[in-house]
């Protein structure tokens, strides 16, 4: 795998060692989004953004502090509480909404080069995960409508039972896929009237200023939204702050738990997505060859930085080596490089502190006794935070690569002795985000699927549907995004009873 070590300029130039001078590519922004306006920050501080693949800073934005979150609350408070955002008629809301889907798909593009820029997603991957299922969420609740008032039979006479808005969100982004988590709690949250305050990550706050621009232009009134870009005592700061009613998280665990106890505190609205370690049950009946042109984009999506990967492979111990070998084969194949380029499959890792994570959970496995079928040490290239894609066998689930998420292209494959054994094994961990059954038979999958103790599951695939709810069970999160029930995460309900 070590393709630059001794090749020469040819190699160099592959990954990109020819590119313009960074000055010449910097994008620069010294203003941040607050209340629907730009305006200068409150402090003197910077995110410098690094590009994966050169490991040189491409961008610069203002860090926000306390006290911009502290002004973009108040923003977002007063449209709230006395702005005409809450108090439209939903389908206005949804129209505007349905402006923001439609300045999104223009820009998709643009927007899908720029996360891979960030944070190192392949291109092909930024194009359908990243901004793909961002538009197709936004389309999703332009479009969707629920009944906001309805009338039901009360002991004494007629109940109302109304929806409304929750109030003032905070939403916490992670960096893996930034604008598609935006969309999960920013469609949602404007359609049912709510205000909202973004918190990008600070490895990828690029992204979100191309989308403060289509808000504006989409016509979300000032003070709706605000964006501010900060690290994780600013966040805190903003998860406590008492002018905030709900707040909308995705990442890992151990922060999940964090803001999970403050909004416990608080008595503050929360939904959680967090982390998982999804189990891939291949049946005997599986063709090995049709399950693994599908199981590379479910396992190892986004260079494996993925919450739903299916990095567990369970495989019955009568196929076992069949399966070690064709999965082993498939990471083989999958091009690793640039991830500009469309032809890559797996790209960098978004930051050194990441790569060391995964290079660590890869000496652990050794340690614990796992077999190396495909990678292991080194890197496959000098520059940039590659990692060696790395497929274990001879696991056991008790193993910590086979119960700690990793989040990087490391595959583990362990053994079942039956299907009760295979759902057993699926079962026994932690997490409850994703998961897959691989079959000749559907019907037969979907009986072992409702056996899976998971949020989401697929039978011979796997997607993330707009209509349908997402999140976890166990310690993968608390709530759901998505479908009707995304919407209800921001909504509250009041019965209002009367005499007849």
């Amino acid at each position: 795998m070590d393709k630059t070590r001794g090749s020469g300029e040819d190699a160099k130039q592959a990954l990109g060692y020819f590119l313009p001078p960074p000055e010449a590519r910097m994008r620069q922004h010294d203003r941040l989004y607050i209340g629907g306006e730009w305006v200068a920050p409150a402090g003197t501080g910077t995110i410098d953004v690094v590009s994966p693949h050169t490991e040189e800073v491409i961008g610069r934005v203002p860090e926000a502090t306390p006290a911009d979150v502290d002004r973009a609350v108040a923003a977002a408070r007063e449209a709230f509480d006395h702005g005409p955002w809450p108090r439209m008629d939903p389908a206005e809301r949804r129209a505007v909404v349905g402006r923001l889907a439609a300045l999104f798909g223009e820009r998709m593009q643009d927007m899908a080069e720029l996360i891979t820029e960030e944070m190192g997603s392949p291109i092909s991957f930024s194009q359908l995960g990243q901004t793909g299922q961002a538009l197709a969420v936004y389309g999703y609740f332009s479009e969707l409508d629920v009944p906001w008032e309805e009338e039901r039979a009360g002991m004494l006479g007629p109940v109302t039972v109304r929806r409304e808005p929750v109030g003032v969100v905070a939403a916490i982004v992670p960096w893996n896929v930034p604008q598609f988590i935006i969309a999960l709690k920013l469609a949602p949250a404007l359609v049912a009237g709510c205000t909202i305050v973004i918190k990008p990550a600070p490895e990828t706050p690029l992204d979100a200023y191309p989308l403060a621009e289509m808000l504006t232009e989409a016509g979300v009134p000032k003070g709706v939204v605000s964006i501010v870009a900060a690290g994780r005592e600013t966040g805190e700061h903003l998860v406590r702050h008492p002018g905030v009613d709900k707040v909308a998280f995705t990442g890992s665990t151990a922060a999940g738990r964090r803001i999970g106890a403050i909004c416990g505190e608080q008595l503050k609205r929360c939904t959680l997505e967090l982390g998982g370690k999804s189990a891939a049950i291949i049946c005997d009946d599986a063709d090995l060859d049709a399950t693994m042109g599908w199981l590379k984009l479910a396992s190892l999506m986004n260079n494996g930085q993925a919450c739903i990967a299916q990095t567990r492979v369970l495989a019955s111990r009568g196929r076992y080596d069949e399966v070690v070998g064709a999965l082993t084969e498939t990471v083989r194949g999958m091009r690793v490089g640039d991830p500009a380029d469309p032809a890559t499959e797996i790209g960098p890792l978004v930051a050194a502190r990441q790569r060391e994570r995964v290079e660590n959970y890869i000496r652990i496995g050794q340690d614990e006794g796992a077999k190396v079928a495909l990678g292991g040490a080194g890197r496959p290239y000098d520059r940039g935070w590659y990692v060696t894609p790395t497929v274990f066998a001879g696991v056991s689930n008790d193993m910590r690569i086979a119960r700690e998420e990793i989040f990087g292209p490391v595959l583990t494959v362990i053994p079942y002795e039956d299907e009760d054994d295979a759902v057993r094994i699926a079962n026994d961990s932690d997490y409850g985000l994703a998961g897959t059954v691989w079959t000749a038979d559907a019907d037969h999958g979907l009986d072992i699927a409702r056996r899976v103790r998971t949020g989401t599951y697929g039978v011979n695939t796997y997607m993330i549907e707009s209509s349908s709810p997402f999140g976890g069970y166990k310690s993968s999160g608390v709530g759901r995004e998505l479908g009707p029930e995304g919407l209800s995460a921001y909504l509250e309900y009041k019965s209002i009873a009367r005499l007849a």
